[in-house]
């Protein structure tokens, strides 16, 4: 049943691709801004509490729906994983934008790219250079297909149900929204920040080695074992670093913006990044995705035959 709820949510996310503002996470993000004004006192506890209002009765939900629906009909259970793994996962999130800067950028419209850019990653773009343009979407594609489609899938296959999904995008969707409240006096997002990199700490690697695997398994290694801990982030810095080494381009590098050089550490070796890298960025994820399913399978009938 996993193996055959990921292709079918996949699919079908491909046919009809479902926007990050749909209507279930717009109510989940008033859900926790509710929360947030009610309980943030600046104090981590506070976070906790916030944290379990959130995540507790969506997980305890799902796992009673799901067990619901199989003790009726095993097609019911399936269906329902296909659902919550529509809304919680797919490589149109990133793909479709994607495209839009690599069409743009092919038939030279340097302004039409940098306008879909500074949409998708909300970074000031007016300076930028097609060179840095490929470099920046190459970077949002590999931590987005990340969040998107690997982290997601890994906590799907590994709990029961459909909880695992459901609880790595809302877990992620609370890093984004109280993870910076830790700077400071304000320590609320300190404990989502947290969850959110336990559960990372695993399937970034994971994912990380498949790069290595599908691309250049030498140069995605050494970038990673060399390069990673410059970056800020250290488990983005992972996930890019591979990637980086496995394409054999040249990400990170300071970047013009805001009328001044942005500084970034060097990520990854080779040539300079430019739009033919885009859809090599695209085949690299797609074939790690592959990748992750043969393996699922081969764990699946493992363990029927066992």
């Amino acid at each position: 049943m996993t193996l055959i709820s990921l292709i079918l949510a996949l699919a079908l996310e491909q046919l009809r691709p479902l926007g990050n503002r749909n209507r279930v996470w717009l109510l989940f993000t008033r859900y926790a801004n509710h929360l947030e004004r009610n309980l943030n006192a600046g104090a981590e506890r506070h976070g906790v509490m916030a944290w379990l209002a959130a995540i507790a009765p969506a997980m305890v939900l799902s796992l009673l729906l799901f067990y619901s629906l199989k003790a009726v009909s095993p097609l019911l259970a399936l269906a329902f994983n296909v659902l919550i793994l529509y809304l919680t996962m797919g490589f149109r999130h990133f793909s479709s934008a994607f495209s839009e800067i690599s069409q743009a950028l092919g038939e030279g419209r340097d302004l039409d790219a940098r306008i879909a850019l500074a949409n998708w990653t909300g970074q000031p773009t007016a300076e930028l250079s097609v060179e840095e343009i490929s470099r920046l979407a190459i970077e949002q594609g590999v931590v987005d297909s990340y969040r998107h489609v690997f982290g997601t899938m890994f906590w799907f296959v590994l709990l029961p149900g459909p909880s695992g999904a459901l609880l790595y995008r809302l877990c992620s969707m609370l890093n984004h929204k109280w993870g910076s409240r830790s700077a400071g006096d304000d320590a609320f997002g300190l404990f989502a920040a947290r969850v959110a990199g336990w559960l990372d700490w695993l399937p970034v690697r994971l994912t990380a080695a498949a790069f290595a695997v599908m691309g250049d398994f030498e140069d995605a290694v050494y970038c990673w074992r060399s390069q990673a801990r410059t970056w800020g982030n250290y488990a983005n810095g992972i996930l890019l670093a591979s990637a980086a080494g496995a394409l054999g381009v040249r990400l990170g590098d300071p970047l013009r913006q805001d009328y001044s050089m942005k500084y970034r550490p060097e990520l990854g070796l080779g040539d300079e990044a430019d739009p033919s890298y885009l859809k090599s960025a695209v085949g690299l994820v797609w074939r790690t995705a592959l990748l992750w399913l043969a393996v699922i399978l081969l764990v699946s009938v493992a363990s029927h035959m066992g």
